[in-house]
């Protein structure tokens, strides 16, 4: 059963109208069928983005008061910028809802309910949670939201060469080749001063990732206050690529389940996040918990 079910005060869809899949014309087909399906005084709007991080803003906007829902017609990517505009419009009453318009889309391939369109107008709300990732310390601290995944090591790696690369089946498996030839571990430090020596470092809050990579257990989904977290220490890396051999055939198994997880990092480290690169200083303190139930959506 839905938490609530009530009629939408507006409906904004945002969408990059430079995407290189077909976001603008899903964006448009949503809008005329929601036009046509919901009651003629309904506010449905179009809203394209106009440079990087602008979907944050307008989400943001979007979500700033009333009953409003905010949909992304983007990757796992702009989705993420969408949650997080949202987060920060700081609404209870405000709810989110991705329509797969990327390359990877595995947030809305591992957690679709119905049709987006049924959900909507049936106003079908359900609460999922969030990764909350925290990086520094005091009033220099940094937050963002993951709605999937959080990784450190080779995930980002292999991201940034398939950006560079381009994307497509040969492009990203050549990309991933000369990504995984290169890479070289990390080192990080638990909270007890361990220092730890890591190839690869995953905090995720869905099953799949990368259309391909069985994370953990199928039944384990993102409204279940914890997050699993994927550790390759380092090894060779004939050992490393059987184990992503492994994830993309029967699956790693399970793997151990957290609500928060806390480490430093020595030097500079990369990270991905919902499929979106970024960077965190040395001698950083890095903090990854579970944002329980904190984003209402549909779909």
């Amino acid at each position: 059963m839905p938490d609530h079910a009530h009629p939408f005060d507006s409906i904004s869809i945002i969408f990059n109208p430079n995407s290189t899949g077909d976001a603008p014309g899903m964006a448009k087909e949503l809008h005329d069928e929601l036009r046509e399906r919901l009651p003629a005084d309904a506010v449905v709007e179009l809203k394209p983005t106009e440079h990087a991080g602008h979907a944050v803003e307008l989400a943001r906007e979007a979500a700033a008061k009333g009953h409003a829902l905010v949909v992304s017609v983007s990757g796992d990517g702009g989705y993420n910028e969408v949650v997080n505009g949202v987060m920060v419009a700081d609404n209870p009453d405000a709810v989110c809802a991705v329509m797969a318009a990327g390359n990877a889309n595995d947030h809305r391939r591992t957690t679709k309910r119905q049709p987006l369109a049924d959900a909507i107008v049936e106003a079908n709300v359900r609460r999922i949670d969030l990764l909350r990732l925290v990086t520094g310390d005091g009033p220099d601290a940094e937050t963002h939201y993951a709605h999937s995944y959080i990784g450190f090591g080779l995930t980002p790696i292999v991201a940034i060469d398939i950006e560079k690369g381009g994307k497509g089946s040969l492009k990203e498996m050549v990309s991933v080749v000369r990504s995984f030839a290169k890479f070289q571990p990390f080192e990080i430090r638990h909270t007890n001063g361990k220092v730890r020596r890591i190839d690869s470092l995953l905090f995720a809050n869905i099953p799949q990732m990368a259309k391909y990579a069985k994370l953990s257990e199928a039944d384990e989904e993102p409204d279940d206050g914890r997050f699993e977290v994927v550790t390759f220490p380092h090894m060779p890396k004939w050992r490393v690529l059987l184990l992503a051999l492994r994830s993309a055939t029967i699956g790693l198994g399970h793997q151990p389940s957290h609500s928060s997880y806390e480490f430093s990092t020595l030097k500079p480290l990369p990270y991905q996040i919902d499929g979106e690169v970024k960077d965190v200083p040395a001698e950083t303190r890095v903090r990854v918990e579970i944002a329980e139930g904190a984003l209402p959506v549909v779909g």
